[in-house]
């Protein structure tokens, strides 16, 4: 599992002093999951360390209005880094906390509200450990540098050079990421034409929340620095595959992983089935913060390996959730619905929470399935009792509208700034005339 190194202040100044840091990154980040980052001279670094510099929280996304907008930076010394690219100085960075000016944390911030929901899994003795496989596309600009929508290859699964032209992006990547401390496990081309996939291995709910804004920042840096565009949009292209997250789960106590249970069905404990259970219950009502975006929802459709169906499997694809076969401490559930445009933080929370009320009020999931859901039909599934995920964001919206276990997830603040900003950005696209209507009605009508 990868770990935090454990930085003293002291460690952290001799450091930036024998590397000769000429700047420090602050960064944090908002309800939308967007990375922000102040940049101080390395000579304030007690200033930094003291946590005395300030943010003026009403120009950031779902934070503060201008009468209570001052706030502090609180840096997790824990995430210090050197950042790679030393072409023109050497920087490095600290993430934060944002903290009320009494010294509290603020129950906006995305990162203390996820440290807010893993002490809940503390104070029971669980730890939820999370393997997320953030997946994106490499576009081609154009001689102006604008964006296109042409890949820069027709690779797919598993192809290899010359073919697969993102090769060398992905082992930039890599080697970035690596300096930096992730535990890089592999690295390929995935299903869709230019689109790649790089797995780092399971760590805390915190770490990897922070691995993953890490890892979209290196990522779109490095395809910019070699002339292309990389996103984690979900569904960039219609008619291909999209970009999934998929998020392997597992919750340990006392350093071994709760869900293997060699004298059990299937090999998974009580407490595995449970959180199976949790998910089920209530990915409809957490699906708008997984799946946040009105593109998130062309992406969760049939026929394209996405998860749209509620149900469980060994193995299976075509379900929601998967049980891998590995075993051991490696036991684990792959939940395949969120995508790469979700705020890690905020889907972190809601997932935890849901896998907490399902082990806490032994929420029994259904019997597994091993058929290829995908080719059932409709009287097939409803035979089953195979439900869908929401359609689209409203609708996702209107089930996370309603929900109790949502709203303690996020807590007051964030559940209310979300739910008004993504109703705001529903009614935008409700609104708007597309480029389909235009081609389909204008003449014919």
């Amino acid at each position: 599992m990868t770990a935090k190194r454990k930085y003293t202040a002291e460690e952290i100044k001799k450091i930036i002093k024998d590397e000769k840091v000429e700047f420090i990154k602050l960064q944090f980040c908002d309800i939308n999951g967007h990375i922000k980052n102040l940049s101080v001279p390395s000579s304030q670094v007690d200033k930094v360390l003291n946590n005395e510099y300030m943010l003026d929280g009403s120009s950031i996304k779902g934070f503060r209005n201008i009468e209570t907008s001052d706030m502090n930076f609180y840096p997790d010394l824990s995430t210090f880094a050197i950042l790679p690219n030393k072409s023109t100085s050497v920087n490095a960075r600290l993430i934060c906390d944002i903290y009320n000016t009494d010294g509290t944390p603020f129950e906006g911030c995305p990162r203390a509200n996820l440290k807010r929901v893993i002490q809940k899994a503390k104070d029971k003795g669980m730890v939820m450990n999370v393997g997320p496989e953030a997946e994106f596309f490499l576009f081609k600009r154009d001689d102006n540098g604008q964006l296109t929508l042409n890949t820069h290859d027709n690779a797919h699964y598993y192809d290899a050079a010359p073919d697969d032209m993102g090769e060398y992006i992905r082992t930039q990547i890599v080697r970035t990421i690596s300096d930096l401390g992730f535990d890089v496990e592999a690295s390929h081309h995935e299903s869709a034409k230019g689109q790649h996939e790089i797995d780092f291995k399971y760590a805390d709910a915190l770490t990897s929340a922070d691995n993953i804004i890490t890892f979209r920042y290196v990522v779109k840096a490095i395809a910019r620095a070699n002339g292309q565009h990389a996103t984690f949009m979900p569904k960039p292209i219609a008619g291909i595959n999209g970009s999934g997250m998929h998020c392997n789960l597992s919750i340990f106590k006392d350093g071994e992983n709760t869900f293997y249970d060699p004298s059990r069905a299937h090999l998974l404990s009580e407490t595995a089935l449970y959180s199976i259970g949790g998910l089920l219950e209530h990915v409809k009502q957490f699906t708008a913060v997984t799946n946040p975006t009105i593109n998130s929802y062309k992406r969760l459709v049939p026929g394209y390996e996405a998860p749209v169906y509620l149900a469980w499997s060994l193995a299976n694809r075509s379900a929601l959730i998967r049980v891998p076969l590995k075993k051991g401490n490696a036991t684990r559930v792959e939940l395949r619905s969120p995508d790469p445009s979700c705020n890690p933080y905020l889907a972190f929370a809601v997932i935890l929470e849901a896998m907490l009320d399902g082990i806490e009020n032994k929420i029994k999931p259904p019997l597994d399935i091993d058929k290829n859901i995908y080719k059932m039909d409709d009287r097939e599934r409803k035979r089953a009792k195979i439900e869908t995920l929401p359609g689209s964001l409203y609708e996702a919206l209107m089930f996370m509208k309603k929900s109790h276990l949502v709203k303690s997830a996020l807590g007051e603040h964030i559940f209310k700034e979300f739910m008004q900003s993504k109703l705001k950005e529903w009614e935008g696209y409700r609104t708007t005339v597309t480029q389909y209507e235009l081609d389909r009605y204008l003449e014919k009508y």
